[in-house]
């Protein structure tokens, strides 16, 4: 979680050098007060002026302090634009995209006493800055109750004088970051669209816990590990939440785990987590059949739709046809294993699987994009007597589009270091490319951070016809990984 700040943290800093100044002054004070009192003591009158100085003090601190309390709740005057506020400085927050002057969105979380008047002195401290309130979400708890801000602030104000004004009112374990348009949509609107996305492709549910709970990891234990033996991941009908950690029961079969560092999830965000998986649960396997066919630059048409489980059997015909070499570089393991990776490959638990069709049904090809914590790797395998001709790189080009569209900010391909065909593929997305190897195994990731890329094939369309691929530059050995 980025520009993250705990209130506990946002305590202002000690400085000797004042407390040796106050302690000073205290002494002089003294000294003057004793001079006076000697001075004043030895006349007739002396005693009485004292005592009348003494009564003067107390009513003028007494007024100093009802003047105070009067005007600390008056509302910000309309001439006040934020001009006084301290600066950004390093490591103060950061300064908004208008430039100075303008504002940020920042989403904050605190928690406050659960009493009448907490949330409403919580507010007047945010409006003294002339921070606007978009949004507000209560997650009540045992003892207390933990509210959730949208906030509009002067981009001048930095995070950890924002959070040290709301200790100041009374919030604790306050955690701040920044905020964007997307955040803006309603509470209700967002879980709705969430549920709608799930309901129409299973392979929703780990990315719409992600979108409803903000920046977290979600893994999926599956209770059958690869070999068919049972890993023990098991979790109770009702979950478990604990701290910073859910683990909900995958309708599929194992666990589902969502972690999230630092800050607890509420029982609220438990409650809607639970809620989307038990939806997941009752609709069943359900994978949209959407279909697109290509022509191939030899006339074959192609057929490039989404697989599932259902398709394991034809998927497992296709590893029988493939060479040693073909499986030994997309499984980067013991070619006699490939066939045990598939069930777990074909889930959509794990991810999406594109597949591609010849005219009779035969299954030539699988892309797969995979959920990996925070992480999404995309992994090709084509068919030897259908490799080099614009298969793979298609399937490339559409894993990058679907991981952009789910949210990704970027992709990464494993894969040996003399596979200069994945790398060819990786770099003709024309997106910035990081490499890391060791003992032979490559991993490039694509950073996406530029509009869904275009496709390594481009379509060319005939009429009368369906598209038709011709291989770009570059991505003609592509199809080898």
């Amino acid at each position: 979680m980025t520009d993250v700040t705990s209130a506990k943290s946002a305590r202002r800093p000690h400085h000797w050098r004042r407390d040796l100044i106050e302690l000073a002054a205290l002494f002089t004070a003294v000294a003057v007060a004793d001079a006076i009192a000697n001075l004043i003591g030895h006349q007739p009158d002396g005693p009485y002026l004292l005592i009348a100085s003494a009564v003067a003090l107390v009513a003028t601190a007494a007024f100093h302090t009802w003047w105070a309390r009067r005007h600390s709740h008056a509302p910000p005057p309309d001439t006040d634009t934020g001009a006084g506020l301290p600066a950004a400085g390093a490591g103060e927050g950061v300064a908004g995209e208008d430039g100075d002057g303008g504002t940020v969105l920042w989403r904050l979380r605190t928690t406050v006493r659960d009493a009448p008047g907490t949330l409403a002195a919580l507010c007047v401290a945010l409006a003294r800055h002339r921070i606007d309130i978009l949004t507000l979400q209560t997650h009540p708890l045992a003892e207390g109750t933990v509210d959730e801000f949208l906030l509009r602030a002067p981009s001048a104000l930095p995070a950890q004088h924002l959070t040290r004004e709301v200790a100041a009112a009374g919030g604790s374990a306050t955690w701040i970051e920044r905020a964007d348009a997307h955040d803006l949509v309603d509470t209700p609107t967002r879980v709705l669209g969430l549920a709608t996305r799930t309901a129409l492709d299973a392979a929703e549910l780990p990315l719409s816990l992600r979108r409803l709970l903000g920046r977290c990891t979600i893994h999926s234990l599956p209770a059958l590990s690869i070999t068919g033996r049972p890993t023990g991941e098991s979790a109770p009908v009702e979950g478990v939440l604990e701290e910073t950690v859910m683990r909900l029961r995958d309708p599929s079969g194992g666990v589902i785990t969502v972690e999230r560092p630092y800050l607890p999830f509420t029982p609220t965000e438990f409650a809607r987590a639970r809620a989307l998986v038990e939806l997941d649960a009752r609709l069943g396997p359900r994978v949209p059949r959407s279909e697109d066919v290509l022509t191939l630059p030899e006339g074959n048409e192609i057929t490039v739709r989404r697989a599932d489980r259902g398709d394991l059997e034809a998927a497992l015909a296709m590893h029988g046809r493939c060479s040693e070499q073909t499986l030994g570089l997309r499984y980067h393991g013991p070619v006699r294993d490939a066939d045990g990776y598939l069930d777990h490959l074909l889930s959509p638990r794990f991810g999406r699987t594109l597949a591609v069709q010849t005219a009779s049904g035969r299954l030539v090809a699988l892309g797969h994009l995979l959920w990996d914590g925070d992480e999404t790797e995309v992994a090709l395998l084509v068919e030897d007597a259908w490799q080099r001709r614009g298969i793979g790189s298609e399937l490339l080009g559409r894993l990058v589009a679907l991981a952009v569209e789910a949210g990704c900010e970027s992709v990464y391909a494993v894969t040996q270091a003399h596979n200069t065909g994945m790398v060819a593929a990786m770099r003709s997305l024309s997106l910035p490319l990081d490499y890391q190897i060791e003992e032979g195994t490559l991993v490039v990731t694509a950073r996406l951070t530029t509009a869904p890329a275009r496709p390594m094939t481009e379509p060319v369309t005939r009429p009368g016809a369906p598209s038709t691929l011709r291989p770009l530059p570059r991505a003609e050995q592509a199809e080898q990984h």
